[in-house]
């Protein structure tokens, strides 16, 4: 995963000079159908998230797909 973040950096970054890694990460696949609705949600994003927190929207993605979790080992 740090290989395909890494080359995304590279190839899309712009002002990343203080870019690192955190810990961890997660990673969801996404079919065909839904690819628009996410390119949808990416550009969004940052205005989405003055609504709700990434922690909320993770836990909530998580939780819809059924994955269990321990809040100790999730956040940095």
């Amino acid at each position: 995963m740090e290989e395909v973040k890494t080359s995304s950096v590279k190839t899309h970054g712009r002002g990343l000079a203080n870019f690192h890694w955190q810990s961890g990460y997660g990673a969801f696949s996404v079919s065909a159908a839904d690819v628009e609705e996410v390119v949808e949600y990416i550009a969004q994003q940052e205005s989405h998230h003055r609504v709700a927190s990434f922690q909320e929207e993770f836990r909530k993605l998580l939780d819809a797909h059924g994955i269990a979790y321990d809040e100790r080992y999730v956040w940095d």
